[in-house]
């Protein structure tokens, strides 16, 4: 999701300025519905939308006019296919809790990405979990809720304030178990709020501990998303396009 789409439409498509056209991407459990952004009399631009799985999903270009009924101007099809960040997100939900593999992402530390790769790969593996089908009793703690605050331990949220990862680290606040991480120690003593000011982090800092702590509103210079029920409406300020997604 959240990639650039072109639509290139034909000489009998190209009409009056008063249509508007908008996709709808149909999936086996998800349905999205983007507005557009007219580039040329003959362009249309809008957001790919972050879905839910790896599938190739039905798309529509409708078009839209006042006092007619909507016209499905054309179809195709469209593939979402699992890319690293997908694995990555997949791979640390996974091992939520599970000590030997949280202990393995440390290499990542040593290594010491580039910033500029650090920050594509916060907003990808970010963008990524949020799509993920996580267990309704996810935790980010990992299964075992037995365990008490005081036995140390390497968490989730250890390896994301480790690497300076902002959205992935916003993210798993919101997430059970993701407050209560900030207070564990791991074997070296830390906790994640005393990594991040050890590594002179001072945003993320700022995020784990202000009390009442709002998303960067850098981020929502990009995007912005408002959950209703079933339904979430995503603002996209850069195209100025939205994006309805409902269960199907």
């Amino acid at each position: 999701g959240d990639s650039v789409i072109t639509v290139q439409l034909t000489e009998e498509d190209k009409v009056e300025e008063d249509v508007v056209f908008y996709l709808v991407f149909t999936g086996s459990t998800v349905q999205h519905c983007t507005s557009t952004r007219k580039i040329n009399p003959g362009s249309l631009e809008t957001i790919s939308p972050g879905h839910d799985c790896c599938e190739t999903v039905k798309v529509a270009l409708c078009a839209s006019r006042e006092g007619h009924p909507v016209l499905v101007v054309a179809e195709e099809s469209f593939q979402f296919v699992q890319d690293e960040a997908y694995d990555a997100a997949q791979f640390l939900a996974s091992c939520a809790g599970n000590q030997q593999a949280l202990n393995f992402t440390r290499f990542l530390d040593r290594s010491r990405p580039p910033a500029a790769d650090v920050d594509f790969l916060d907003e990808k593996v970010a963008l990524a979990f949020r799509h993920l089908k996580l267990p309704a009793e996810w935790n980010v703690l990992g299964a075992d809720q037995s365990l008490t605050e005081n036995i140390p331990r390497e968490t989730l949220m250890h390896f994301a304030v480790r690497l300076g990862l902002l959205r992935l680290t916003w993210f798993l606040l919101q997430q059970p178990g993701g407050r209560g991480a900030l207070s564990i120690h791991n074997n070296e003593g830390a906790t994640p709020v005393s990594l991040a000011l050890e590594r002179g982090y001072q945003k993320l800092h700022q995020l784990l501990t202000e009390e009442e702590a709002k998303e960067p509103d850098s981020w929502s210079t990009l995007s912005h998303t408002v959950h209703s029920g079933d339904y979430r409406v995503k603002h996209h300020r850069g195209l100025n396009v939205y994006m309805l997604t409902a269960e199907a």
